[in-house]
């Protein structure tokens, strides 16, 4: 911090700048609790398990629940602006998506940032995230109900609207082999399983 003393920050960006590493150092805590409780950054498969019902918003401001995605895979990512693995992460999940979407597999990315949309938007429009779409969760009833310890948590939910994975922390979710796991819990796609059923 010396280093840095001598210099001159405009106002806006210090004040900035100050709360962001706030909102870090109070994260830090949970973050190393996390750490210490079990494994972070690692595909851990515990399902299928219930998942428990939430709302969220999607960018037009309207309520969404999971049900409306019946039959679809999920990557339900929790996630907030001022979250450095979760910032670091984006990237991989905007690939994930537009790897995934031909599964019928969707990112639902929901952002617990207290700012809503016009954070979240000018962040993707930023860093040139496009794949993914913008979902706001701020007053993080998503991570309640599902027992979040910690941002960034995904967890992968199958094509019957069941838990079957979470991972705490920060992945490569683009990466081929975190591809396939995602794919092989979702289970493929109705029709692939109809056809596959009628070839036997």
């Amino acid at each position: 911090m010396a280093a840095l003393s001598g210099l001159e920050w405009p106002r806006p960006l210090a004040r900035r700048g100050l709360l962001l590493a706030a909102a870090t150092l109070a994260a830090a805590p949970l973050a190393r609790k996390v750490r210490a409780a079990g494994p972070f950054g690692q595909l851990r498969e515990d399902g299928p398990k219930p998942l428990p019902n939430f709302s969220f918003t999607d960018a037009e401001g309207q309520e969404r629940r999971i049900a409306d995605f019946a039959g679809t895979g999920l990557l339900i990512n929790l996630w907030a602006t001022w979250c450095g693995p979760c910032v670091e992460e984006m990237p991989a999940l905007d690939r994930a998506q537009a790897a995934l979407l031909g599964d019928g597999i969707q990112v639902l990315a929901l952002s617990s940032d207290r700012g809503g949309k016009p954070v979240v938007e000018t962040f993707l429009r930023d860093r040139k995230i496009t794949r993914l779409g913008l979902w706001l969760d701020p007053r993080g009833a998503a991570g309640r109900a599902m027992g979040v310890r910690g941002l960034p948590t995904t967890v992968v939910v199958d094509r019957q609207g069941r838990e079957m994975a979470r991972l705490e922390g920060a992945a490569a979710w683009d990466t081929p082999a975190m591809l396939a796991a995602v794919r092989r819990l979702v289970g493929p796609p109705a029709r692939k399983a109809a056809e596959d059923e009628s070839k036997t």
